[in-house]
């Protein structure tokens, strides 16, 4: 298990501010307000429509009475027509109910479709420093698994929860119109039912928010092993890897459990509240009709409010553990959300764009300081300037800050102290697009993404790329030998793990790549470190014809390859301890020269 994925997640648990942050994106003033309008006039009249009935039938029940004890017998003409009349609203009632429910699903699915739009866009702004922190497996359960469970959540409770409150409104009316005196019994026990629920939910919700905890715990693991699964066997531990999983399944079971089992509680307290209710009313009800004060068809109908009413206290204490389970994933999602940013680009600079947009290539570092913590500073007071068409190697031991020097260069980072120029311009000035437009980076590590080899190779160029030019970084970079004896040749569709493909093959995509975006700058970390010597040699000649009139910088911890470049420096602890040519480094004895030293021992032994 990686150390991003061993510390418990920092957060506190705000059920309340969630749930209202959750709410508000499907109320007024959100973009599908017209949407949500009519939502809400569909529900209203279906529901208005539904709480007349059992007046009605009330009304049908008093009629088939009073013809029972009249000479003149039932009133089946006015029976009739209070029954077609209650078919004609039941027809209505549900076609707009329908229609409720088609628009709603409508606009959850709009809610979700924006909502994944703003985690991708957050996504992009984001610095380096938050998926530092992050495993990759919690990120995309929050963006995946989480955002899927507020939708959902939306879904399903959205039109119940709305007509629930809809039908509460309408009952409550039509009640306190045929006795006040029974609407009060049914509301004496609306408050016991309230706290009840809320006591419940209180217990239940912690475990919601343990669950989708766990989730993402488990996602990270079952990630990290499955892009790791062939270390995790070379290196037998195929047993420890099981056993982590099986440490998050058996975590993830009892929070699902206890949260599941805590929330169920909520539907029986309802129902033995709402059984209440309706002993109380036949009691108080039979009295008044003894007393003349209400009718038999009154109290059948007030009977059916009764349940109509406490119907949707129970489906709303019963939604409680999908309402809690959604806003657990939305305070996750909320979280991503409202993730520190990258600062704020500034406008692009007219005099860039009035000269092309290219850069000359004269870097500058002026007194650069930067620190992953505060507490421990890696690079302190670091000066360096590089003239167009330089190329500046960078070597030294592992953390010496050879990597952080480039990346503070491509503003992957902000530095803490100095400024970085390019081109006698600060580079906070300009915008990262702009800045990183006129780099080309290859990286150790390499990335494909899923489509054809042409399609990866030209991925830096923005716009349509012909295939000549595809084929000539190939050739360049003599990728185009091996990309020929592939099935498809350049049209061979390749999966974002480059499956098929050699370590060296997918690096030499990767250096393709670079070639295409004739860059004014180049930064190459260990670009060729994973191909073989033969490949290297030939990576290095072609690399030598493009690094002509660019500004290079190679990290490299094979000193053979960096002999050609015009300055080479030696970094140790964040400091630049020695910088000169390959000759003079090594006659001056110092840090490089013992660095030359060992590797040439190793190679010699």
């Amino acid at each position: 298990m990686s150390a991003a994925q061993s510390r418990p997640l920092e957060r506190s648990l705000d059920f309340r501010r969630s749930g209202v942050r959750l709410l508000r994106m499907v109320t007024p003033g959100a973009p599908e307000l017209a949407l949500l309008l009519a939502v809400l006039a569909a529900g209203t009249a279906s529901v208005a429509l539904a709480v007349v009935i059992p007046k009605i039938l009330g009304h049908a029940t008093d009629v088939v009475v009073s013809g029972a004890t009249n000479p003149g017998g039932v009133d089946f003409r006015g029976v009739g027509e209070s029954l077609g009349l209650v078919l004609a609203l039941i027809t209505v009632s549900a076609s707009l109910t329908w229609l409720q429910l088609r628009l709603a699903a409508e606009l959850v699915q709009r809610v979700g479709h924006r909502l994944r739009e703003t985690a991708q866009t957050k996504l992009a702004r984001l610095p380096l420093t938050y998926f530092d922190r992050q495993p990759r497996g919690e990120i995309l359960s929050r963006t995946t698994n989480d955002i899927d469970n507020v939708t959902q959540t939306l879904q399903q409770a959205f039109v119940q929860i709305m007509r629930a409150l809809l039908t509460l409104i309408g009952v409550l009316a039509m009640m306190v119109w045929i006795s006040p005196l029974l609407a009060l019994v049914v509301l004496a026990t609306v408050p016991v039912s309230v706290l009840g629920a809320v006591l419940i939910g209180k217990r239940a919700q912690p475990q919601f928010v343990r669950q989708w905890d766990v989730t993402g715990k488990l996602n990270g693991h079952v990630e990290e092993m499955y892009t790791g699964h062939a270390e995790v066997v070379v290196f037998g531990r195929k047993d420890d890897a099981v056993r982590t999983f099986e440490e998050h399944n058996d975590a993830l079971y009892a929070s699902s459990f206890k949260a599941q089992f805590i929330s169920g509680f909520i539907q029986p307290a309802m129902t033995f509240v709402g059984n209440l209710n309706y002993v109380l009313i036949a009691i108080v009800g039979g009295l008044r009709v003894a007393s003349g004060t209400l009718s038999i068809g009154d109290v059948q109908a007030f009977v059916q409010y009764s349940f109509e009413f406490n119907g949707p206290i129970t489906q709303i204490a019963a939604m409680a553990n999908l309402l809690q389970s959604g806003v657990a994933s939305a305070e996750r999602v909320f979280e991503l959300l409202d993730a520190e940013e990258e600062s704020a680009d500034p406008a692009e600079r007219a005099e860039r764009a009035a000269r092309g947009g290219k850069a000359a290539g004269r870097v500058s570092f002026e007194k650069v300081a930067f620190s992953y913590e505060a507490a421990k500073p890696l690079i302190k007071d670091l000066s360096l300037s590089v003239e167009p068409g330089q190329t500046v190697a960078i070597v030294g031991p592992t953390g010496a800050g050879k990597t952080t020097l480039v990346n503070l260069l491509m503003r992957f980072y902000e530095v803490t102290g100095g400024r970085i120029t390019l081109d006698g311009v600060d580079i906070s000035t300009l915008s990262r697009g702009e800045l990183r437009s006129g780099i080309g980076m290859v990286l150790q590590d390499t990335w494909l993404f899923g489509g054809t080899i042409a399609d990866n190779i030209a991925y830096g160029v923005s716009g349509d790329v012909s295939r000549e030019r595809v084929v000539e970084a190939a050739m360049a970079t003599h990728a185009d030998r091996f990309i020929r004896t592939l099935p498809d040749g350049y049209d061979t569709v390749v999966d974002e793990e480059g499956g098929g493909l050699s370590a060296g093959e997918k690096q030499l995509l990767t250096i393709a790549r670079a070639f295409l975006v004739e860059p004014s700058i180049l930064v190459l970390d260990e670009a060729t470190s994973s191909v073989d010597t033969r490949t290297e040699v030939l990576i290095q000649r072609a690399m030598s014809s493009l690094r002509e009139g660019r500004t290079s910088f190679v990290i490299a911890h094979r000193l053979s390859t960096i002999r050609d470049a015009d300055v080479i420096l030696v970094m140790e602890s964040g400091h630049i301890v020695e910088q000169g040519t390959h000759e003079t480094l090594l006659a001056s004895g110092g840090a490089y020269a013992r660095l030359y030293a060992s590797q040439f021992a190793a190679s010699a032994a």
